[in-house]
C-alpha cells in the first residue's frame, strides 16, 4: 500500500513540475521595458521563482472559475425573468377575477333598467358603467323599480355593501367590470 502512495506521489509530482516547466515565467511574459517599469528586476532569484509559481497556480485556477461564472448569472438572469413572468401572470389572473378598485370610497349612482330586487348572482350595471355581482344570499324580495338610485360603500377586509333607496336590506357585491 505504501509502495502504491509513494508511486502516485512521484506521478503527480512530475506531472506538476512538467506542467510548470511549459508555463512561461513572468520575465518570458513581459518585454524587459514592462519587466523594470513594473520593479520586478529588484527580485532575488527566489522571490522571482516563487511569483512565477504563484502565477502559474492562479492561472492554472482561474480556466475552472472563469466558465462558472457566467452559468451563474445565466441561472439568475433565468430566475429573474421567470419571476417576473410569475408577477405579470399573477396580475392578468386578478385582473381577470376581478377588477382594480380605484379607491375605497362610497359610490352613489343609479342602476341602469329596470330593478328586480336582490338576489345571489345578480349583476347590477351603474349608470357609469360599473357593473358589480352580488356575492351573498340577501334577498329582497317584490322590490321593484326603473333607474334605481344605490349606493355602494365598502365595508371591512375589502367587502362592498350595495344599498338601494327606500329599503334598509343590503347585499354584498364584488365588482365585475
Amino acid at each position: 500500500m505504501r509502495t502504491v502512495q509513494s508511486v502516485l506521489i512521484a506521478v503527480l509530482l512530475t506531472a506538476s513540475s512538467a506542467a510548470l516547466a511549459q508555463q512561461a515565467g513572468i520575465e518570458d511574459r513581459l518585454s524587459p521595458a514592462e519587466f523594470r517599469a513594473a520593479g520586478l528586476d529588484k527580485l532575488s532569484t527566489a522571490e522571482l521563482a516563487r511569483l512565477n509559481e504563484l502565477l502559474a497556480r492562479d492561472s492554472a485556477a482561474a480556466p475552472t472559475a472563469a466558465p462558472a461564472a457566467p452559468v451563474a448569472t445565466d441561472v439568475e438572469a433565468r430566475i429573474a425573468q421567470a419571476r417576473e413572468e410569475g408577477r405579470r401572470e399573477a396580475r392578468t389572473a386578478d385582473l381577470g377575477k376581478r377588477p382594480p378598485q380605484a379607491s375605497r370610497e362610497p359610490l352613489e349612482s343609479t342602476i341602469s333598467g329596470p330593478f328586480h330586487g336582490f338576489a345571489r348572482g345578480r349583476e347590477y350595471v351603474l349608470a357609469n358603467g360599473q357593473v358589480w355581482k352580488q356575492v351573498d344570499s340577501a334577498s329582497l324580495a317584490g322590490a321593484r323599480g326603473q333607474d334605481v338610485a344605490a349606493r355602494i360603500r365598502p365595508g371591512l377586509l375589502g367587502v362592498w355593501w350595495l344599498q338601494v333607496d327606500g329599503y334598509n336590506t343590503q347585499a354584498k357585491v364584488e365588482r365585475v367590470r
